[in-house]
């Protein structure tokens, strides 16, 4: 403990010298009357394989490195490998340093221990240097040291030059055994390289080494995280016949990756098949199947496996909790995740980074942003670092639900916090979606010039956020800037960047622009969508052009963007506004043959453009069933009648829309109330206004509402004549 904290407060704390710093000043100095003889045997017993006293050992060490009563090279090198052997690597390289300086020899030990070390410690870089030595002084390479080396190399990601040396290793008198294989195959698989590491198996068998159980199981792990669980399936069967029963990992790795395919009765077979043979499931094996069966929402069943599990002694983990909480939130049960979240601490497991941006990530998806931030308190009240996930999801919070300036105080804590936090292309996205939702488009071209700054070019995520806010602000030009500046970094549009774009054109009435750019996209081989087709056809339509709208919506009837209700609503609009009606009756009905139901925007549509062509009988019928079907008609649809039967001075059907209108409770706002007044000024002298005009719902609506009282007062100040 008294070490930590000194490692902790030195700014150099995590460097191998440093480490054995400490060690020199907490251990007193060596005796006088020691003599040489005595420092070697000490130490030798010191670092006794079945009871090694390190901090005795290395204290003693660095005793007789000061008093110049230095141990022999076989003790130094000793002292090397029981340290590394203990797991102590920045002592080991301490101790090695501190003996090579004073000129002792480190032998093959010692160098395979220095390579330990340096793979040990994620500093696999400087360890070929090590094998270079090795040959220098005359030694022979041996299998454990290369191994040790391909270990380093594939942990680094480097498995291109982990094959390099293991071709190699021939040249070298060192035979590859089933270690150098299974590590290969490891680091291959974990590179998703598969055709190679199955390749790899099959030079194994060549050269007589047999592949054992990690080999397959490192196989179907890495098959099954690709995806590909028949193949893995195959390598099972492959396994068993070569006589090597599969155990626990090996079943738990097929059933997680049966489940993550869908296919979860798959993986439950699997899993009766493995207890069948006398095979106890682990916990990685339940929480498998918690998690899937929550995600699910089959939580009775989920429940069921968690009590079996605890029934059969097999206790649940942070995992386990973690996979059910993760299903909760993705079925809409915050509450439930919150009490079992409450649970797991009162159980006395301790939640992990993952589990509290599980939490997080479900309240924030809940848009229980401020309980998200008491779980990040808590988080850090626990000792447990937030990590770049945890921040963009806070971030990615606050900006949807529109708390921008909250999210920009989030973002300059992560650089200030004392565990820093280094943001990624994810975190100036967030800012960058937030920013542009609000219309700040300064400011997100300000947060754009830091992310370039810092050395992060950002996505086509990045690019379609800033084009679609410009768009959204009407600024084309900018958009257009940052559209040619994603394409000169190479980026390249999808369905989305296009989509936008034809949006934004369509919106600033820029049509031509939005036709070119459908057409690129097009014969770029991006697929419109349904709903490009039905923006650009809405904006044809407006524009007159309905020629053209009709060739776009026959092109989706003979492709695979098949027509939805808006498509058929927008067209009929446009064809009705033509006054083709004979075209708008056989689209109703090819409407109906494809099985699609009116909605209120289809009798909307009918009942007004029929009542501007005059047509009021059948805009009445329209009306008709439209309230058949169980709609109700809006001041938008009566308004169109009123207006249609005032043109035609039919005060009976205006009076009857009157009380139509009041007995539903539509809400008068500003556009019908103008034209009820219309109406009632051109209303025959016959009928006396006081006793046709019904009461209307006082209830008010957003926006320009108003009621019956206000009606008559304001029909009264504008047509005293009428007295009312």
């Amino acid at each position: 403990m008294i070490i930590k904290q000194l490692l902790k407060r030195h700014p150099h704390c995590n460097s191998p010298s440093y480490a054995f710093f400490v060690y020199l000043k907490l251990f007193s100095s060596i005796p006088s009357t020691y003599s040489c003889s005595d420092i070697e045997t000490q130490l030798r017993f010191l670092c006794d394989k079945s009871n090694p006293q390190i901090s005795e050992a290395v204290s003693l060490f660095q005793g007789s490195i000061d008093s110049d009563r230095l141990p022999s090279g076989g003790t130094c090198n000793l002292l090397v490998h029981t340290l590394t052997r203990s797991k102590n690597y920045e002592l080991a390289f301490s101790v090695y340093s501190k003996m090579t300086h004073v000129g002792i020899f480190p032998s093959f030990i010692s160098l395979s221990c220095l390579v330990a070390c340096f793979v040990n410690t994620n500093h696999a870089k400087f360890a070929p240097g090590v094998l270079g030595l090795v040959l220098k002084r005359g030694f022979q390479l041996n299998v454990y040291v290369v191994n040790l080396m391909l270990k380093g190399l594939c942990s680094n990601g480097e498995v291109e030059k982990a094959m390099e040396l293991f071709s190699v290793m021939g040249r070298n008198c060192v035979t590859p055994d089933i270690v150098s294989y299974n590590i290969l195959i490891h680091g291959l698989c974990k590179a998703k390289k598969l055709k190679e590491a199955t390749e790899l198996l099959v030079d194994m068998e060549m050269a007589d080494s047999d592949p054992n159980v990690k080999t397959y199981s490192t196989l179907i792990d890495g098959f099954c995280k690709d995806g590909r669980v028949d193949e893995a399936m195959g390598l099972l069967e492959e396994m068993k016949q070569k006589g090597w029963e599969p155990d626990v990992v090996v079943y738990s790795t097929l059933i997680s990756g049966f489940c993550d395919k869908g296919s979860f009765d798959r993986g439950k077979e699997i899993f009766d098949e493995m207890v069948k043979k006398g095979i106890p499931p682990n916990v990685v094996t339940y929480s498998c199947f918690i998690h899937n069966l929550s995600r699910m929402g089959k939580w009775k069943e989920a429940i069921a496996m968690l009590n079996d599990m605890t029934k059969c002694g097999v206790r649940p983990d942070t995992v386990t909790y973690t996979g059910l909480l993760d299903g909760l939130f993705k079925n809409g049960r915050a509450t439930k995740a919150m009490e079992l979240f409450n649970l797991m601490l009162l159980k006395g497991e301790e939640p992990n980074t993952v589990t509290y941006n599980v939490m997080i990530d479900g309240l924030c998806k809940e848009g229980l942003v401020d309980d998200a931030f008491k779980i990040l308190e808590m988080m850090k009240g626990k000792g447990k670092k937030p990590d770049v996930i945890t921040y963009n999801t806070l971030l990615m919070g606050l900006s949807t639900d529109g708390k921008v300036d909250e999210a920009m105080k989030l973002y300059s804590t992560m650089s200030k916090d004392g565990n820093f936090v280094e943001p990624d292309v994810i975190t100036y996205n967030m800012l960058i979606f937030g920013l542009c939702k609000e219309g700040d488009l300064d400011t997100v071209v300000e947060i754009y010039n830091t992310m370039v700054e810092r050395g992060i070019a950002g996505n086509l995520f990045t690019y379609n956020a800033m084009i679609g806010g410009c768009l959204q602000e009407g600024s084309v030009g900018k958009a257009i800037k940052f559209w040619r500046h994603a394409l000169d970094l190479g980026f390249v549009p999808n369905s989305i960047t296009y989509s936008l774009m034809i949006n934004g054109f369509c919106k600033t009435h820029m049509l031509k622009f939005a036709k070119g750019l459908f057409n690129k996209m097009r014969a770029s081989g991006v697929n419109p969508t349904l709903i490009d087709h039905n923006v650009l056809m809405l904006y044809l339509c407006k524009e007159g052009s309905l020629r053209q709208a009709r060739m776009l919506f026959e092109e989706m009837r003979i492709t695979n963007c098949v027509p939805n209700l808006v498509s058929f609503n927008t067209i009929i609009d446009g064809t009705l506004k033509a006054g083709d009606i004979k075209s708008a009756k056989d689209l109703l009905e090819d409407m109906f043959k494809m099985g699609l139901t009116p909605d209120a925007i289809t009798f909307s549509t009918l009942v007004n453009r029929f009542s501007k062509l005059g047509l009021l009988d059948e805009a009445k019928i329209v009306l008709e069933k439209m309230i058949a079907c169980g709609l109700e008609p809006d001041a938008f649809v009566f308004d169109s009648l009123l207006k249609g039967y005032s043109s035609k001075g039919e005060s009976e059907e205006i009076i009857s829309l009157l009380h139509q209108m009041a007995d539903k409770g539509v809400i008068l706002d500003s556009e019908i109330t103008s034209t009820i007044l219309s109406c009632l000024c051109q209303i025959s002298d016959d009928y006396d206004v006081m006793k046709i005009l019904p009461t209307f719902s006082q209830e008010t609506s957003k926006g320009a509402s108003i009621s019956c009282n206000e009606l008559l007062m304001k029909l009264n100040k504008c047509y005293p004549e009428l007295k009312l």
